[in-house]
């Protein structure tokens, strides 16, 4: 049976018009009327704020005073709380607050956040969920994964030590992330006596730097998280601070207005088609409002109707905001599927299919340029690739860095080129819109974070040239099926000897054929790359668009590389048509391949002349599905030529 759990207008009279500090407070509403306490507490707003700085400034003891002071511990945590201060406290057997935050075994050991911890709490006025994110460098991203839903930072500075490298690095990627609001706390007042003219100059130097990063909403509180000044209300310890106490700022902090006066964005998340005579469009809204009757545009179709319903589970609506859930139904019968975005038609987002973003990355493989990766952004997922490394940042000074690649940790302002149009808003103007991951295509591992900055358009001038003699025509007269044979392995594993008996082969049978050999196209084509990872998939990727305009010509191609990656090699065959690509695995024993060393390759390699060498200090991928599996140890050339003729024939191809 449902009960009507509203508010009446008395008691919501008594509430709106007294000061938060008289209002009945919750244990009154509690046992007075339990309806109007759930009520009250569903209508809170919610607060998500992260906690970052430099190791030891005291972020995990702050959260854990929050917790404490608005008496959300338990008594079986208390006295927990209690028994591990004893054992692996920092606080010489007092309470050690930051108990309550760090909870893996590492970090107690070693009294530092290795993982983000994430909080709830709540006071009278307002909903919290906080993060606390790991100081140490080499947890960045641990830090800018909490940081991806905040909406406002806590940035803490020891106020012996003041403003640090690492305070600098976490106050770029706040930046980075669109955080638009920083409260500096500089804690640990205590231990300067209360010093004004320390805190002064922090707060000072802090929000100078701050102003080049664009950070311009910054509130400055001095405090003792261990000792609890101006963390809950403020300290008769600092009569000179005259600002409001830390949760006086969380509280009243207006964060709402940096998504409901937005443009309206919504992500269709799921097609809603329950019956023959419903279809609507269900997603949460992450920006601005909609209406009943509003023109809106469907991207990146282009496609425009107007909204008939907004519908909830608890019924129609006349108008909706940015945070809730709901289904939009069109008047028109027209084409949305997963991950287009829902858009006002006078306000619609960019389209594009190439972009300039800044991108942290999180992997301990390296970024490589031309590698392809998956690309999520909303409910979309594209092919991507990195078609330029403009720059790194060096987050710690802001200066840009040349360079090829990115490693863990490191940030870079790249061209990104998708194989599909997306609708999108620059990050800084929609967090939902610009900000997505890229994900590892084998592992399904998240390898970066990105940021776009502005969609870059096509050259104009350029267009497809539609050409009359076509591939089937080139084919047909050349008697024969275009394919590409791949042939990948360890060097000196028999891959350009066994290439080159099948096209003299192929020749004797008279079709026509051209052989790409890993050595020779370093001659000419290649000749500017070198041995690195990044040069390598480069490498491949032009061998691969070279191999393509040969299949276009109705040419069978033998092209013989390490190719030791397999994204690689993944690209090369999404680049043809399907069953062009032939992966040729030469599988000899690396014992095999380094006894016969026809270039001495392996012995310099060994030796340490020759750097990233397959095999020895640079990984091969061995293919997991390979078309054909050849041995060069246990049978002849002619017989594995012969395998790959017949292979050829039996699929058509000769």
């Amino acid at each position: 049976m449902s009960q009507d759990v509203s508010l009446s207008a008395a008691q919501a009279a008594k509430l709106e018009s007294q000061p938060v500090n008289d209002a009945v407070s919750e244990n009154d509403l509690i046992s007075q009327d339990i309806l109007a306490y759930l009520k009250a507490q569903e209508n809170k707003s919610l607060l998500q704020f992260i906690t970052c700085g430099s190791v030891d400034d005291g972020k995990s003891t702050l959260i854990g005073r929050l917790l404490y002071d608005s008496k959300l511990i338990y008594e079986d945590q208390f006295a927990a709380l209690e028994a591990d201060s004893k054992k692996v406290g920092t606080t010489g057997g007092g309470l050690d607050l930051a108990l309550l935050v760090d909870g893996l075994a590492a970090e107690r050991e070693q009294g530092i956040t290795i993982d983000v911890a994430y909080r709830f709490f709540t006071t009278e006025k307002r909903k919290f969920i906080v993060a606390d994110t790991p100081g140490h460098e080499q947890y960045t991203r641990n830090m800018a994964t909490g940081a991806s839903t905040g909406q406002l930072a806590v940035i803490l500075v020891d106020a012996r030590k003041g403003i640090l490298t690492q305070t600098r690095r976490h106050s770029y990627i706040v930046s980075l992330l669109g955080i638009k609001h920083v409260v500096l706390a500089v804690n640990k007042m205590d231990l300067i006596d209360y010093d004004e003219e320390r805190f002064e100059a922090i707060a000072s130097e802090y929000c100078a730097f701050a102003a080049d990063l664009g950070l311009n909403d910054i509130r400055c509180v001095p405090i003792s998280a261990l000792e609890g000044d101006n963390v809950f209300t403020a300290s008769d310890k600092m009569p000179w601070y005259s600002g409001r106490s830390l949760m006086q700022v969380l509280e009243t902090i207006d964060v709402a207005s940096d998504t409901t006066e937005q443009p309206f964005r919504m992500y269709v998340q799921w097609v809603n088609r329950p019956t023959s005579d419903f279809r609507g469009f269900s997603g949460t809204i992450a920006s601005g409002r909609v209406s009943v009757g509003e023109s809106l545009t469907v991207c990146p179709s282009g496609k425009s109707s107007k909204v008939a319903r907004i519908v909830t589970y608890d019924g129609d609506l006349d108008s909706a905001i940015a945070g809730q859930s709901v289904t939009v139904v069109l008047e028109d019968e027209i084409d949305v599927s997963r991950g287009d975005v829902l858009a006002p038609s006078a306000a619609a987002p960019a389209v594009s299919d190439q972009f300039a973003a800044h991108l942290l990355w999180m992997h301990e493989n390296p970024m490589l340029p031309e590698r392809q990766y998956d690309l999520k952004i909303g409910g979309k997922t594209a092919t991507v690739v990195v078609t330029d490394l403009r720059h790194k940042v060096n987050v710690n000074t802001l200066e840009h860095i040349a360079g090829k690649t990115l490693e863990l940790n490191e940030v870079g302002y790249c061209n990104l080129g998708l194989d599909q149009a997306i609708a999108f808003d620059p990050y800084k103007e929609n967090r939902e819109l610009g900000g997505f991951i890229l994900v590892d295509r084998f592992t399904n591992s998240t390898v970066g974070a990105g940021f776009i900055d502005f969609g870059l358009r096509r050259a104009t001038n350029l267009t497809w040239q539609e050409l009359d003699v076509d591939k089937a025509a080139r084919s047909s007269l050349k008697k024969q099926k275009p394919c590409v044979l791949w042939f990948t392995g360890l060097s000196g594993s028999g891959k350009s000897t066994t290439a080159n008996k099948i096209e003299q082969k192929l020749l004797a049978m008279g079709r026509h054929s051209y052989i790409l050999d890993g050595d020779n196209v370093r001659h000419g084509l290649n000749k500017d790359l070198g041995f690195t990872d990044a040069d390598r998939v480069e490498n491949i990727r032009r061998v691969t668009e070279v191999a393509k305009l040969f299949v276009d010509a109705g040419t069978i191609v033998l092209a013989s590389f390490i190719s030791p990656f397999r994204s690689e090699r993944r690209m090369a065959r999404d680049l043809l048509d399907e069953g062009e690509f032939i992966e040729v695995y030469m599988e000899t024993p690396l014992e095999v391949c380094e006894a016969r060393d026809p270039k001495g390759l392996y012995k310099k390699a060994r030796a340490g002349k020759i750097l990233n060498f397959t095999g020895i200090d640079s990984d091969f991928e061995v293919p997991e599905q390979a078309d054909i599996v050849l041995n060069s140890a246990d049978d002849a050339v002619d017989d594995l030529a012969d395998r790959v003729i017949e292979y050829l024939k039996g699929h058509g191809f000769i």
